[in-house]
């Protein structure tokens, strides 16, 4: 398992981030994308949907788009821009596969004044651990989160699981939706984690509190998150990013 490891000065924080990814034992290959960007605090998860060039392109296509495209900083008219411009790439790959070509995205952009965009279209997911509260910053875009919400079926249902599948936003939609964009503060002491739902699914809540809040390393924390999912039956391609943010010395 190789975790990439940076580390970002921004407004008065250090940012430590590290990052892995592994395939599980569902797929033979891995339909995640993962960027760390080494020159400023950006990161981003992407998870293909399905298996194949499809689910492959868009992850690839969109993470690389992205990141391309994304204002060091960001506002939120330049993050949906992005979004935006990922989306027609995505239908431009599209046309030349004949199968399903989409995938969801869930990044972290510092904003240069000691607070950070998340920016959510899927169901990848960014969590932030505070003062030991575990937070779910991000909504999933899944016919099975809105029916959770609204009581339609219960979380173990046969309907629960396959609502799971039907996104109502990705990458590679044919009406090209808009992300979610949540600005949130950088305190020293918050872990940021991002994740595909390779690991949402397999490592529970609790043991997320438990990973994030008791290593102070983000290498030895994503570590730890994507031995779990393998632990958990490897049921899925899993990836995660963990963000500790300290005052800089």
């Amino acid at each position: 398992m190789e975790i990439q490891k940076v580390a970002w000065s921004e407004a008065g924080r250090r940012l430590t981030a590290a990052a892995g990814s592994v395939v599980g034992n569902r797929y033979d290959d891995n339909y995640d994308v993962v960027h760390l960007d080494p020159a400023r605090a950006l990161a981003v998860v992407a998870d293909g949907m399905g298996e194949g060039p499809g689910s492959a392109a868009a992850g690839r296509t969109a993470v690389d788009v992205f990141v391309r495209d994304v204002p060091k900083g960001g506002v939120p008219a330049a993050l949906r821009v992005a979004v935006d411009q990922a989306q027609q790439e995505v239908h431009r790959a599209a046309r030349t596969l004949e199968e399903l070509t989409g995938c969801t995205m869930t990044a972290f952009v510092a904003d240069g004044h000691a607070a950070a965009w998340i920016v959510q279209i899927g169901d990848s997911r960014a969590y932030r651990l505070r003062d030991g509260l575990l937070e779910l910053l991000t909504s999933d875009h899944t016919i099975a989160w809105v029916g959770l919400l609204h009581g339609w079926f219960t979380p173990e249902s046969a309907e629960a699981r396959t609502a799971r599948y039907r996104l109502t936003r990705y990458v590679g939609h044919p009406d090209s939706p808009e992300p979610d964009v949540l600005n949130v503060s950088l305190r020293p002491g918050d872990v940021f984690l991002l994740c595909t739902d390779g690991v949402a699914d397999q490592v529970s809540f609790e043991r997320l509190i438990q990973l994030l809040g008791t290593n102070p390393d983000p290498a030895a924390a994503a570590a730890f998150i994507l031995a779990d999912t393998l632990e958990a039956g490897g049921a899925d391609n899993a990836t995660a990013v963990v963000i500790k943010v300290e005052p800089t010395i």
